[in-house]
């Protein structure tokens, strides 16, 4: 099962982390980005600049059949999953594997039940990128695509192959053993440094000289972990101490995706945060004030963006 052909959906921050190598070994005709509207039309007139150098990458539309790849990496946000779900159906042929790199721990069920679970692997990505007008910079050795069955004891063949492109490649990844549990563990992560940089506007670096900073960090990732716990996934203490030197690895002015999206006056991916994690603790009958506190924080955040606040003073 070689993969010659791949299709790109979502040439934002987590895209640009494959697109520069994945071309330079299978060429314009073989790896190719989906997009359509404007976005199509601002790849081809300006494309994008990584790390200082500028890439027009082969650009295809939703429409296009005949073609279907081999590999489709979905690199989108959770606010244009279900479009690109259905954008990307005539790309899928008889072998084609989906890995779906966004945040979460639901998209693979999404994707799979519309074209098969023989069609979706497990994925999810530990890196750190800003992406602001088409320029990102970045440590193209710092971070890795984590991929997957479920269990990982032994390859399958479809993993093979996906490991086999990436090592040719030079693309960093990891298989973990037990992907469910390597999903929990990046939201987990997610949770806590994400939604506290968001919401008090600040960047990873005041987890290196913040103990107010880490002591709310911590305690959200508690509450991941007690739902985690709940319907059997091994989380635990041990996994927030193992992210402690990692946090503090991270670039000091790195800012997370939530802040990005604030800062930039988008929608932000809160829902599928602090919003699926308030959702399950209702559920499951656990408290998730932290997470109440991030959800409906941030929410007023987008409001004040959205200019819901303004207030103009009416002259007499």
């Amino acid at each position: 099962m070689g993969i010659k052909k791949v299709t790109l959906i979502g040439l934002g921050a987590m895209g640009v982390f494959f697109a520069p190598k994945l071309e330079a070994y299978l060429g314009k005709g073989n790896f190719r980005v989906l997009a359509e509207g404007e976005r199509k039309e601002r790849l081809q007139s300006k494309g994008v600049t990584i790390n200082n150098v500028k890439y027009q990458f082969a650009v295809i539309t939703p429409e296009a059949e005949g073609d279907p790849a081999d590999l489709i990496i979905m690199a989108v946000k959770d606010t244009g999953l279900t479009q690109a779900i259905h954008d990307i159906r005539n790309q899928i042929g008889q072998d084609t594997q989906i890995i779906c790199v966004m945040n979460g721990i639901d998209s693979e069920e999404r994707i799979a039940a519309v074209y098969g679970w023989e069609h979706v692997l497990y994925s999810y990505m530990r890196v750190s990128i800003a992406m602001n007008d088409g320029v990102a910079n970045f440590d193209p050795e710092w971070g890795k695509v984590h991929f997957g069955e479920v269990k990982n004891e032994d390859l399958s063949e479809r993993v093979r192959s996906i490991k086999e492109l990436f090592d040719t490649c030079n693309i960093k990844y990891n298989i973990d053993p037990n992907m469910i549990k390597g999903m929990w563990f990046k939201f987990m992560c997610n949770i806590g440094e994400n939604l506290t940089c968001a919401l008090l506007g600040v960047p990873f670096g005041a987890f290196h000289v913040s103990e107010h900073a880490n002591e709310i960090r911590r305690n959200a990732m508690l509450e991941v972990v007690e739902i985690a716990q709940r319907i059997g996934i091994d989380l635990g203490q041990a996994d927030i101490e193992r992210q402690e030197n990692t946090v503090k690895s991270i670039p000091f002015p790195n800012k997370p995706s939530t802040l990005q999206d604030l800062e930039n006056g988008r929608i932000t991916e809160i829902d599928m945060f602090a919003g699926k994690v308030v959702k399950l603790g209702k559920e499951l009958g656990i408290e998730t004030p932290m997470n109440r506190m991030f959800y409906h924080g941030i929410k007023v955040y987008e409001e004040k963006n959205a200019g819901r606040f303004e207030y103009k003073v009416i002259q007499q």
